[in-house]
């Protein structure tokens, strides 16, 4: 943990207690938390090791998924998290970065244990939390996330995996979070012509 954030005994006691919570998730798609605690001055939290790479390290080499390999991708994150919903966890910060491939093909989603911790702070401190690109309009208008905002991140990947882009662009955070407060995501097809329509209806 950072420094910063280890400092923090009202933080510490936080990310321990949902590290534990976490814990308990247990499923084939999460990585699974094993221990958590502070040594000393180190706080740490350790996890199932998953030897492979992430989906943004796949997008960055291979562009572009095909339909198949795509959707073979979102099946086992969305049932990881449906599982995780289920428990009463919402991840808030799904990304390409936090879906991991092993080397056996294996997908798993991580950092359940590090999001509800956090946005704890960034709530506090008025912050939106998560990568902007795959916030929820809800997330960005009123701070709030449910199990919702996991879906439309979800959807957002999706197009991502489709298209090798992302659905909203701009020269700052605050232009990619205006569009997403006040446009669709536009469908696939629009950026691969071609593309079958019950994709576009999926994003």
């Amino acid at each position: 943990m950072h420094p910063t954030l280890a400092a923090d005994g009202s933080f510490v006691e936080r990310f321990i207690r949902e590290a534990k919570s976490v814990a308990r998730l247990a499923h084939p798609n999460v990585v699974q938390v094993f221990d958590q605690g502070a040594d000393g001055s180190y706080v740490y939290l350790a996890m199932e090791y998953v030897a492979g790479c992430t989906l943004r390290d796949v997008l960055r080499e291979r562009g572009a998924l095909q339909p198949r390999a795509a959707l073979d991708v979102l099946e086992p994150v969305l049932a990881a998290l449906g599982a995780a919903h289920r428990a009463g966890f919402v991840h808030r910060d799904m990304k390409p970065e936090n879906v991991l491939i092993g080397d056996d093909g294996r997908v798993k989603v991580a950092d359940f244990g590090l999001v509800r911790a956090v946005d704890t702070v960034t709530n506090t401190t008025g912050s939106v939390l998560g990568t902007v690109s795959y916030l929820a309009p809800e997330q960005i208008e009123h701070g709030t996330a449910d199990t919702r905002v996991d879906v439309y991140a979800c959807g957002v990947v999706l197009y991502e995996m489709l298209t090798g882009g992302k659905p909203h662009s701009g020269d700052s955070p605050a232009q990619v979070l205006y569009q997403h407060l006040h446009a669709d995501v536009p469908p696939p097809s629009a950026a691969v012509p071609g593309m079958p329509y019950a994709l576009d209806e999926l994003v």
